[in-house]
């Protein structure tokens, strides 16, 4: 198993700098991450840094509440589509979902995937704000509009990727979707957990800590 592939490796904090974005693609492509995951008004930069490489881009949309239109969302997934990412995290509409408007959730997710035609879709949930009711409601919706993984956090929360979540989420999509388990993920004894549950990629600003087996102090 190749754990680096494993890793969106993440930098998302409002106050990053354009020198930062660039340290991370560096090490990206060091230690040949799956992707990074940045905010869309870095796409195009990381698109140069990246150049020549298999490291992927990830852009996250409706970041991180999901409380945007629908019609914003879409516009910011074929935006960051179009200026090179491979690609997107977006948050799914939390309070939609708590309210028990599943057809607003499930046709935002679906108008999201549609734009961005083959591209890679992640659904995130936000399971601090979620029941496990909402958590297993949350995976059928998104299976069912076509998305290809259901993903635990934004890191921005209340809270980040547990066990139970990640084994629950996969119990629910099973071979429909994929898990991302994201949020916290700071060791590698924690990392090789989340695969053994179920996790096919993992979202963390640790993968070098991770890969080092060392334990980070960030909290994304």
């Amino acid at each position: 198993m190749k754990l680096n592939k494993y890793i969106d490796h993440t930098l998302l904090k409002a106050t990053a700098r354009k020198e930062e974005i660039e340290t991370l693609c560096k090490e990206a492509k060091e230690f040949d991450f799956f992707s990074v995951c940045v905010n869309s008004s870095y796409i195009e930069f990381c698109k140069e840094q990246l150049r020549g490489t298999d490291v992927k881009i990830a852009a996250v949309v409706g970041f991180p509440l999901g409380s945007m239109s629908t019609e914003a969302k879409v516009f910011e997934a074929k935006d960051a589509i179009e200026k090179g990412a491979n690609e997107i995290d977006m948050v799914l509409n939390i309070s939609r979902l708590l309210d028990g408007d599943y057809s607003y959730v499930e046709d935002e997710i679906r108008a999201i995937k549609e734009v961005i035609g083959s591209n890679t879709l992640k659904v995130i949930l936000e399971n601090c704000y979620l029941d496990k009711k909402d958590i297993v409601k949350a995976c059928q919706l998104a299976v069912e509009a076509g998305a290809d993984y259901v993903k635990t956090s934004t890191g921005f929360g209340s809270g980040g990727a547990t066990f139970e979540d990640v084994e629950l989420m996969k119990s629910v999509v099973k071979q429909d979707a994929k898990v991302k388990a994201s949020g916290g993920v700071r060791d590698k004894e924690s990392a090789l957990k989340y695969i053994e549950l179920g996790a096919e990629r993992l979202g963390t600003s640790s993968g070098i800590a991770i890969m080092k087996d060392e334990v980070s102090n960030s909290i994304y």
